[in-house]
């Protein structure tokens, strides 16, 4: 496939950047209402989680599809489909008043992350960017869903100081509606006609033969877990267990004063770190092997988590881990979705990718249940923090004997 040369910043990557900073901005924020809902209706902190784990399952399963349908009917539609599946979900979960209707409403929830997130959108930035630029615009079009976690936790807590929660899943849906308006401007080159001679079964089942694709799979589980469990738990997390804020300090003069805000500041700070280690991970990207810098991610985070909580948990301490924490915090997805690409090719990278980000949310949803439920049996997130501990070391491990070539240069 002949590649001409494109600059860095184009429409696709702009308006992509602000599709999923919205998106982004709103699923970061779930964790913030976990205490809010299960004060109101009187749950266990297990039912809430579930219906978090439930969205980021169902996340999972609709990115290949997802992926599919922009590859079939068009990238434009699947965006547009994965925004009316977000707004419905947001809306019949603020009229939900059980459990149950809340894990429901979560699906369409999951399946509007799917259309708007990673697997449609990198995969478009991909195709309109050429070989030079790809691990970097890669990167950037990541990087602006952190940006969208900078705001996201701290807008609902704001908004939960005005409004009663079901009128800010409301205001979601309507911020979500309106990120169509950018779409028209959203246009990537189709694939050229030797990709297209190639059907998607042929590749899936090359791909499936594999053992590089199938070790990607594999260690993309970790993130999932680990983002999953700090996104839905954390807030909750320094609410309960960490110390009290000094009256006089820092913190105080910038208005956090309760652990809860506190709570809040740490996810907005975990997704302003991932900014720059985004971006930085795509420009390294570039130059070095993603297998082994997407080992060097994973022994990081296992580093810190296990630093983190071996230590009492201080505001000091929760600063320190949410800036350290984000700046490995997505610079996975760069890396991944690079290497997929890299290795299988760009006509399919939306379903190859989403695919593997199956096992991302896999991890996620045992992440986000497990720690509501051993919450509720242990009265802690202990176990929880150091399963996340061993299979971020597993992720470490595993990527070690990835292949990294391109197809057209390994043999059938």
């Amino acid at each position: 496939m002949e590649q001409t040369r494109t600059p860095l910043f184009t429409p696709v990557l702009i308006v992509g950047c602000i599709i999923m900073m919205l998106g982004f901005s709103i699923r970061a924020s779930f964790g913030v209402f976990q205490i809010p809902i299960a004060e109101e209706f009187g749950w266990p902190r297990a039912d809430f989680s579930l219906a978090i784990a439930i969205q980021n399952l169902a996340w999972g399963i609709g990115q290949p599809i997802f992926g599919a349908i922009a590859e079939k009917m068009g990238d434009r539609k699947a965006i547009i489909l994965g925004a009316l599946f977000y707004a419905a979900g947001l809306v019949l979960s603020s009229f939900a008043i059980t459990p149950g209707e809340h894990q429901f409403y979560e699906i369409l929830v999951g399946f509007g992350i799917a259309g708007t997130g990673f697997g449609v959108i990198l995969a478009m930035v991909g195709r309109a960017t050429s070989d030079e630029n790809r691990s970097m615009a890669l990167g950037i079009a990541t990087a602006a869903g952190s940006a969208g976690q900078v705001f996201g936790a701290p807008a609902a807590e704001f908004l939960l100081g005005y409004f009663p929660w079901q009128s800010v899943f409301l205001i979601f849906a309507a911020v979500m509606l309106l990120s169509l308006f950018a779409l028209p401007l959203m246009r990537a080159p189709m694939a050229t006609r030797s990709e297209l001679e190639v059907s998607l079964g042929t590749v899936l089942k090359r791909a499936f033969r594999d053992p590089s694709y199938t070790m990607i799979f594999l260690g993309f589980f970790s993130c999932g877990y680990q983002l999953g469990f700090i996104t839905a738990h954390f807030p909750a997390f320094i609410t309960e267990v960490c110390g009290p804020i000094s009256g006089g300090g820092l913190l105080a003069g910038m208005g956090i004063t309760t652990t809860s805000a506190l709570g809040a500041l740490s996810i907005a700070l975990i997704g302003l770190s991932n900014i720059g280690g985004t971006i930085l991970a795509g420009y390294l990207g570039k130059r070095h092997s993603k297998k082994y810098l997407l080992a060097g991610i994973y022994a990081g985070r296992t580093v810190v988590a296990a630093w983190f909580i071996l230590t009492p948990m201080t505001p000091t301490t929760v600063i320190i881990f949410s800036l350290a924490m984000g700046s490995l915090w997505l610079a996975t997805v760069p890396l991944t979705s690079g290497l997929v690409a890299h290795i299988f090719g760009l006509r399919y990278m939306g379903t190859l990718y989403g695919i593997v980000f199956f096992s991302h949310q896999l991890g996620s949803f045992l992440g986000v249940w497990l720690g509501g439920k051993l919450y509720d049996v242990t009265g802690d997130y202990t176990l929880v923090w150091w399963i996340g501990i061993g299979v971020g070391a597993f992720s470490a491990i595993v990527h070690l004997p990835v292949r990294e070539k391109p197809w057209a240069a390994q043999p059938v």
